[in-house]
């Protein structure tokens, strides 16, 4: 089998392949949290996906083998925190294998419960607070959908933090007036 990609033929692609053409393109960034206090577990994410306005429905996908998606699941509760760029050391440090977990993890954060219990960060770009409406196996991941609860307004004048072809980013101040516009 093969596809046709920019006018060039590709075998079966491979992984290496499909990351960097997935690279291509530009995320945000969020740390999906379960619980609190000294049950507090934290990871990075970027797949982060608005699904429904009615109801108001976002899509997370997890490694299934992972440490979250068996929290989430029992739980049923989880929250997605949109990092700012000031806060690139965070997504860095809960990406590692090693990353802090427990009450060491909300001190970190300066972190908060939030009204389902899970931890949320007050000075994140914004906060998205869901109860677990349905779970969906796919591939190695698991693909969460939360039924949001509860948000923060978020900040006047955004500066989320990107992920781009494997580095952080920012938007172009002229990208960020015409967001604050």
């Amino acid at each position: 089998m093969t596809a046709v990609t920019a006018g060039a033929l590709l075998a079966e692609p491979d992984v290496a392949a499909f990351r960097a053409a997935m690279a291509r393109f530009p995320t945000g960034v969020t740390l999906l949290t379960q619980g609190s206090g000294d049950e507090t577990v934290v990871m990075t994410l970027n797949t982060l996906t608005s699904v429904s306005l009615d109801p108001l429905l976002i899509l997370v996908s997890v490694k299934a083998s992972g440490r979250m998606r068996p929290r989430i699941s029992s739980s049923g509760s989880f929250a997605v925190n949109v990092l700012a760029e000031a806060q690139r050391d965070l997504a860095v440090e809960f990406c590692r294998p090693d990353r802090p977990e427990g009450r060491a993890a909300m001190l970190r954060l300066g972190a908060e419960e939030g009204v389902t219990g899970n931890a949320v960060l007050p000075a994140s770009e914004t906060y998205v607070e869901c109860v677990l409406d349905a779970e969906y196996t796919a591939g190695d991941h698991t693909l969460l959908i939360g039924r949001v609860v509860a948000l923060s307004g978020g900040s006047s004048s955004p500066d989320p933090l990107l992920f781009h072809q494997g580095t952080f980013g920012r938007l172009s101040s002229d990208e960020q007036r015409g967001a604050a516009a």
